[in-house]
Parts: C-alpha cells; structure tokens; sequence
C-alpha cells in the first residue's frame, strides 16, 4: 500500500496521543512540516515544537517535493545539492554513511498536500534550532515574511548549533544537550525567551 503523508502524521499523533503529559515533537529538516502538523492537530497537547535545519511549509503547500521522483520514490539526490553550510562539518566516511541510510521518500509523502486547520497551533512554543544558519538569518527571514507559519507564532525562540544541516552526525552530543535543555525547560513550563540557548 502506497504511503501519503497522512500514514506520516498519523503515527506522530498516535505517538502524541499516547504520551504521559504534554510531548515535545522535534522535526528535522523537511520533517518541521510533520512536527507542525502535530501541532495543528493537537495543539493543546504539544508543549514545545523544535525545528532543526528547516521549516514548517504553509497551508497548500507540498510536504517535501525537492528532488525528482524516480519510479514513485524520491531518493537521496547526491551531495551535490548540498555543498557548502550545509555539509560543512561531514567528512567522506559520514557521507557515505548518511548516502547508504537514506530511505527513499515515497513519492505520496514527497508531493502530499500540506493542510493546516486550527489557528491554535500558533500558541505552540516553537524552537527554531539554526545548523547551516544562524539565528541572526532565521529572523530576518521570518521578518521578511520568508516563513509565514513562524511569522505568525506568539512564542517563537532560536538555538544556535554551528554544524551543517546534519548535526546528528557532525555534533550529536551538543545536539542531544540542547534537545534535553529544552525538554527540561518545557516540563517545567519555562520559556527560554530570545535565544533559547547557544552551543559554541
């Protein structure tokens, strides 16, 4: 059976569902617009949404078709796409590794339809973690109305973690402190304020 982007975001809201008290989702890279789907789907469940190294899409708008479909699937496309800020930090070995573990996207998730439905989402606190950017870049695309979704957020904060697109792999310890932080923050009820935190 083919999967769409509703099999995605229905398993993230059984995840959500079945959580002792409120969760904390983390999106990476394409996969902000399934963290904020939960959020639109069960705002008044979710404390924090996180984004690290992208951003939510709008309403209307594909989940993730960046690259060309080939026999239904969308596969990794090769590094030449991201050279530069975005693989700063990976060395032959960690490519290889991440080209090897790359799962083909299914074309129905890769085209399906982003749709966004409750206003509430916006009282979600967001994070916006800032690899390949800095913080400074995120906000002056959000003021420039570059990413309409967080434009509108109420409580929307930023984490600086220098490593590419792919800190798992180039700083997965520093990425998994500042992940705790703010889920520490967030069962707590703190709301980091500004910068929710920087990692040198």
């Amino acid at each position: 059976m083919p999967v769409c982007t509703t099999d995605k975001s229905q398993a993230v809201l059984a995840a959500v569902d079945s959580a002792s008290g409120k969760p904390v989702v983390v999106g990476h890279s394409a996969a902000c617009s399934l963290a904020w789907l939960a959020a639109d789907a069960r705002p008044g469940k979710i404390a924090k949404a996180v984004f690290v190294g992208g951003f939510p899409a709008v309403d209307g708008r594909p989940y993730a078709d960046f690259f060309e479909l080939r026999d239904g699937v969308m596969p990794f496309p090769g590094w030449g796409p991201f050279q530069g800020p975005d693989s700063a930090g990976l060395d032959e070995q960690a490519r290889d590794a991440i080209a090897a573990a790359a799962v083909p996207v299914p074309g129905g998730v890769a085209t399906g339809v982003v749709r966004l439905r409750d206003e509430r989402r916006f009282d979600v606190p967001v994070v916006v973690v800032c690899p390949e950017f800095s913080p400074a870049e995120a906000r002056e695309w959000v003021s420039a109305g570059d990413v309409p979704e967080l434009a509108k957020c109420r409580h929307l904060d930023y984490a600086d973690l220098d490593s590419g697109h792919w800190p798992m792999f180039t700083r997965p310890a520093e990425l998994a402190g500042l992940l705790a932080g703010l889920l520490a923050a967030a069962a707590e009820g703190v709301s980091p304020g500004g910068d929710a935190a920087t990692t040198p």
